[in-house]
């Protein structure tokens, strides 16, 4: 199955800075992962958006090491 996640489309610097590539097989960890980050639950696509465009805007640089440090404790997990 293929997960869209209506958000992913504007996150591609961000991914790029945290040396994630998104692909079909891990797009719906990554998602996960985001929504963890931001406190919402799982499959609130548009409050989700509201958090990461939040944060970006408050510390971006903050947002991707922990994007980063939270996909590297998954992926190896």
């Amino acid at each position: 199955m293929f997960v869209v996640t209506c958000y992913f489309r504007h996150l591609g610097g961000v991914f790029q800075k945290a040396g994630i590539e998104v692909t079909k097989e891990n797009r719906q960890k990554i998602d996960r992962i985001i929504h963890e980050i931001v406190g919402v639950d799982y499959k609130d696509c548009p409050a989700v958006w509201r958090q990461v465009k939040k944060r970006l805007s408050e510390d971006e640089a903050a947002f991707v090491v922990a994007l980063k440090n939270a996909w590297n404790s998954h992926k190896n997990a």
